[in-house]
């Protein structure tokens, strides 16, 4: 299997078979490879059968070869260049708007009736270290 192919060639094949996760291509008559779904193109593929169809000859470069299982992994997205991602320019993103928060200032103080944590923290460390408390 590898005498024929290397990691990294870019070969023609066949599609042979389409499954969800994928698509067979054959390389030869006694080679077959697979074309996972997330490397059939440049962004998502939700639909592999809007892309290949059965018969649909496809230059793939090889990305592994697993002698053992038999398996060879195939990619049509390494042999296309990368479309350009646009350009994003400091005027054309929105300004976000800073948010004026005023505090007023009776309502950092324990309202009537509450506690605050410190407060309680301290009563508890009081209640900790009181005798007639300690469970026995």
């Amino acid at each position: 299997m590898s005498e024929n192919y290397q990691v990294g060639s870019v070969v023609k094949g066949k599609v042979t078979g389409i499954q969800p996760y994928g698509a067979f291509v054959a390389l030869d008559e006694s080679t077959q490879g697979l074309i996972h779904i997330s490397e059939v193109t440049h962004g998502f593929v939700k639909d592999i059968n809007e892309h290949l169809k059965v018969g649909d000859e496809v230059n793939v470069k090889v990305l592994s070869i697993d002698e053992k299982a038999g398996k060879i992994g195939l990619s049509i997205r390494a042999t296309e260049e990368a479309p350009e991602k646009p350009v994003v320019t400091k005027q054309a993103k929105p300004k976000k708007r800073q948010a004026s928060v005023k505090i007023d200032p009776s309502l950092t103080e324990a309202p009537q009736g509450f506690n605050t944590l410190k407060e309680k923290l301290e009563d508890w460390i009081e209640q900790s270290n009181r005798e007639d408390l300690i469970k026995k």
